[in-house]
């Protein structure tokens, strides 16, 4: 039987602005399975960023229960569970890609209470960074930078790993690369990964599942199961069961309108 790492039931969130009250979720349910590699889609908007904020325990629903790991989100913040990659590297400038990867270790005291689950070089080597430990942000590509991030959200070894759109900025080719290379490092580390984007190609080469949200304020619309083979490997995007994927999201984006 399936265990469930994240379980959002009923949650709504209002923000209070000075024009008036903007809702940005209303009556959101879904579960994540452990191990699960699980996307978000919907227009801009219409509150899939501010779902992963209120999961990652950073902002408290109006409305609604959020259990992560069968606990409280503030449990798993606080136990350090998640590991979060933004659509921006946030890299260190001044700190190496080896020192970037360390910084969570060293903020959170590992090596003085315990040993570290990961070696920095280890994940970095993992994300295809071999031999660039010493490069500093300046001297990496976009993607390249984007890869020290990940590592850097892999380091203490969280459980959960929250995705906002990490590859929304980069060409075309390189995500489609860093896409292969997510699967991978997933399959490797057995991380589960809530991922929200807004392309639908990249939504159904990734997920396990979909869910397709409605314009704001952002409803659970539909569920999409993504019964393709895996490993998947980028040739799988020009088969008629990948257009047929790609199809069935665009119909459900459609419906929400």
């Amino acid at each position: 039987m399936a265990t469930i790492e994240i379980a959002c039931r009923d949650v709504s969130m209002v923000f209070a602005t000075s024009a008036q009250p903007v809702q940005a979720l209303a009556h959101v349910s879904l579960e994540v399975e452990r191990g699960d590699f699980v996307s978000l889609i919907g227009p801009s908007g219409c509150g899939k960023s501010t779902l992963l904020r209120l999961i990652a325990d950073v902002l408290q629903p109006t409305a609604g229960s959020i259990e992560v790991r069968g606990g409280p989100a503030m449990r798993a913040r606080l136990a350090r569970e998640f590991g979060f990659v933004f659509q921006h590297p946030g890299l260190l400038r001044w700190r190496t890609a080896r020192a970037n990867v360390s910084l969570p270790l060293e903020v959170g005291g590992w090596g003085r209470r315990h040993v570290p689950p990961h070696r920095p070089d280890d994940l970095l080597s993992l994300v295809g960074l071999q031999g660039f430990e010493h490069a500093y942000p300046r001297q990496l590509s976009g993607g390249m930078q984007q890869r020290v991030s990940i590592a850097r959200a892999l380091v203490t070894g969280p459980p959960i790993l929250l995705m906002d759109e990490p590859f929304g900025a980069l060409d075309e080719i390189t995500r489609d690369h860093l896409n292969q290379e997510l699967l991978r490092i997933w399959a490797a580390t057995g991380t589960t990964i809530l991922f929200v984007t807004h392309s639908i190609p990249e939504a159904v080469y990734l997920s396990s599942r979909v869910f397709v949200f409605t314009p704001r304020p952002g409803r659970v619309l539909e569920q999409v199961k993504i019964e393709l083979p895996s490993p998947r490997a980028p040739a799988i995007k020009d088969t008629p069961e990948f257009v047929k994927h790609t199809a069935a999201l665009r119909r459900a984006l459609a419906q929400g309108g």
